[in-house]
């Protein structure tokens, strides 16, 4: 029976296979199911032709369906939605094809897909972190009349300096400076090293470090110090619309979307009748 039977036959490309597994294969590459629904063979003079009918049954494959032969039959990507494409690109500003992706590689799913971008993002930000940075915007935040902020924030072109996305950067990026009164830094590099060795000899010297060993010791001050250092940089903080992701993130994520590097260059705080006492008494002593 088995040579009556073409799904028994040997695979005239590869002997070692029969019919049956070289379809069984095929469905899985294509992840659809296909049977052969009938054949028909004509004989002319000195050879033969066969004619073979081919049914292929589109989204019959069962979701991670292994077969005997140890192939896996992986389901369908999502078939994504142009309105929902359309929606991730706006609220990412990343590119059409990039967001279609990002859907498919998620299975439809928005909050994934943006963060299928956003990861994406981060190794196409570092690239872009050494090109110049010579344009941008200073942006400004005054809080209750009381508390005032500039922060200047530089892109490459004046272009991007001028779009809707780089302004709500720049004013987010202020809006965090006065949430974050210990923020004196925009980065951890931008720390003096003075600073950085007087936390370090602060830390040596607490009380619960005194009985450690020396090595445990310094492990143990490296994590303090390390912590202490983010709490005053900038690009360290965890965002205040989303608390999920540092203000580093969020920069190289606007790196991602609007394809330019982006510089928080530096900032200044201005709160009221903060320095008054100290100018009080700095007049007293000229006096």
């Amino acid at each position: 029976m088995n040579r009556i039977s073409v799904i028994k036959e040997g695979y005239v490309k590869n002997t070692n296979l029969d019919i049956k597994r070289v379809f069984t294969e095929t469905s899985c590459n294509c992840f659809d199911f296909i049977n052969i629904v009938g054949t028909c063979r004509c004989t002319l003079r000195s050879g033969c032709c066969c004619l073979i009918i081919i049914r292929v049954f589109i989204g019959a494959c069962v979701y991670r369906y292994t077969h005997p032969h140890g192939y896996v039959c992986e389901p369908p990507k999502a078939v994504v939605s142009a309105a929902l494409v359309k929606q991730l690109r706006e609220e990412t500003g990343a590119g059409m094809m990039d967001c279609k992706k990002a859907l498919s590689e998620t299975g439809g799913d928005l909050e994934k897909a943006q963060e299928y971008l956003r990861k994406k993002g981060l190794s196409t930000a570092e690239k872009k972190s050494s090109r110049l940075a010579a344009e941008g915007r200073i942006g400004s935040y005054i809080h209750d009349s009381r508390i005032g902020v500039l922060i200047e924030v530089n892109c490459e072109t004046d272009f991007v300096g001028r779009s809707q996305n780089f302004k709500e950067l720049v004013d987010d990026l202020a809006m965090q400076v006065v949430a974050c009164p210990q923020v004196q830094y925009v980065s951890i590099e931008d720390i003096p090293e003075s600073i950085i060795n007087k936390e370090k000899e602060l830390e040596m010297q607490r009380e619960d470090l005194q009985s450690k060993p020396e090595n445990i010791r310094e492990k143990i001050v490296e994590g303090r110090v390390t912590k202490r250092l983010g709490e005053l940089a900038l690009l360290e903080q965890p965002f205040i619309k989303n608390d999920s992701m540092l203000v580093k993130d969020l920069v190289k994520q606007t790196v991602a979307a609007l394809g330019e590097n982006i510089k928080v260059r530096r900032f200044v705080r201005f709160t009221l009748g903060e320095t008054t006492s100290e100018n009080e008494k700095n007049d007293k002593n000229e006096a």
